[in-house]
């Protein structure tokens, strides 16, 4: 058996440190923990650096690097920094060494680079060895180079390169959320199908459990399958929470691809071991001909300007959407004809906050509010562009009446001056696979000693 403690969804969430004491008294061979993630956005990998602060990431990971000392196991972090770049890796190993000296403790530290040379993967991209997944944009090799950042996702045999050092602390790059917790239980041949399922089941901590914010759970996977358990005081997992996680996500509820395969929980059965714990067997992991993995890359998409104002005239916010519409028309035209940009050198768009700022055209409810945010989002190639066109799209927020024959109107900004600037602004650039000889070939693994 290989028992597995995960102490939250992700370091800088915080966990629950009576239920990671709990785990650590149960005697778990690793303790693993995500970094990070793509769900804030392209900006995190497009400039190299976490969405976390790094006072709170330092206290967390202090207080793991000592259970970790005390149970006398790895501790493995995966996607370090948010994105996983190389610079964000840096940042958690800076951190580390902080903590090292702090506890004076010698460590063993292993550090899993994912990044890639934008001018290598481009010339693989010409040779035929990266492929598109479902509704990829269309790129070119010099889309691929005009990425800041571009890195792979890590597999459960590259963090097993990683374990296989002897590393008391693994440091990886961006990695497949479920990839730090299955790797030791395929290397010790426990259940595949098992191991990938209860990967999937724990990537995020407790949320697979009835008090999803509690964090810490413990998962024992064997010869046939595995167990779940969460560790806070309240927390219970169910045979329904436990599968309704393979939602999570992830398009197909019984399909989940990883590289070298895929798992098909279409046959697992989740049974309750007790009020607590959850026993799930069935599972299957199903090997690919070929090794891939996944590619991400986040590009410059130009400089960012926000304006923000409010309506609570109840006229105004009965027909915002005319509204706006009106104000983006007469401010693009004013943009091309006072700036000399063409119209695809920048966007403007005004979004309506109570009433279709999330889904836009798409919303189907509908509501009456008493007032109604507007936010004017604009991208132009410079930051000066973007700031002179907020400056345009001022007065049309402040004063723009519906129509010509009436009084004219007075809103409300949110701030003095309105204009926000946002600065460089990035785009995703790639959703696709990159094909390997050998699982390591896009990747790098170091080894460094803190005596």
């Amino acid at each position: 058996m290989v028992r597995v403690l995960v102490p939250s969804g992700a370091l800088g969430l915080n966990y629950d440190k009576q239920a990671l004491q709990r785990g650590i008294a149960a005697k778990p061979d690793i303790i693993a923990i995500d970094g990070g993630s793509t769900d804030s956005g392209p900006s995190y990998l497009g400039r190299g650096v976490s969405k976390y602060a790094r006072a709170s990431t330092k206290l967390e990971w202090a207080g793991l690097m000592a259970a970790r000392a005390e149970a006398n196991v790895p501790l493995v972090i995966g996607t370090a920094g948010t994105c996983g770049a190389d610079s964000a890796v840096d940042w958690m190993l800076d951190i580390t060494r902080e903590i090292a000296a702090e506890q004076a403790r010698p460590l063993k530290i292993a550090v899993l680079r994912s990044s890639q040379n934008p001018d290598a993967l481009a010339q693989a991209f010409e040779a035929g060895q990266i492929m598109p997944l479902a509704n990829a944009p269309e790129v070119t090799s010099e889309d691929i180079r005009a990425c800041s950042n571009i890195v792979t996702l890590a597999g459960a045999e590259q963090i097993a390169a990683a374990l296989e050092t002897g590393a008391d602390i693994i440091i990886a790059g961006r990695t497949t959320d479920t990839a730090i917790i299955a790797a030791l239980p395929l290397m010790r041949e426990c259940h595949a199908g098992g191991a990938w399922h209860g990967a999937k089941i724990g990537e995020c901590g407790a949320l697979c459990a009835t008090n999803p914010q509690s964090g810490v759970i413990m998962i024992d996977f064997d010869a046939t399958g595995f167990t779940v358990t969460p560790l806070a005081d309240g927390a219970h997992a169910s045979p329904h929470t436990v599968s309704a996680h393979m939602l999570y996500e992830n398009s197909d509820p019984f399909i989940l691809y990883e590289p070298g395969g895929h798992l098909d929980v279409t046959a697992a059965k989740y049974s309750a071991v007790d009020g607590t714990s959850v026993r799930v067997e069935g599972s299957e992991w199903v090997a690919s001909d070929r090794y891939t993995v996944k590619l991400e890359g986040a590009r410059p998409a130009g400089f960012r300007t926000v304006v923000m104002a409010l309506l609570r005239d109840p006229h105004y916010v009965a027909n915002a959407a005319l509204w706006a519409k009106d104000i983006e028309g007469k401010c693009r035209a004013k943009v091309i004809e006072r700036m000399a940009l063409d119209a695809e050198d920048f966007t403007l768009e005004l979004r309506l906050i109570g009433h279709s700022a999330s889904f836009g055209a798409l919303e189907t409810q509908t509501a009456t509010p008493f007032e109604i945010g507007v936010i004017g989002i604009i991208t132009a190639p410079s930051e000066a562009q973007a700031a002179e066109i907020g400056k345009l799209l001022n007065p049309y927020l402040l004063h723009h009446p519906l129509t010509q024959e009436e009084e004219q109107p007075t809103f409300a900004f949110l701030s003095s001056p309105p204009e926000m600037h946002q600065g460089q602004v990035y785009e995703f650039a790639l959703n696709h696979v990159l094909h390997l000889n050998d699982p390591m070939e896009a990747f790098g693994l170091e080894v460094i000693d803190i005596d």
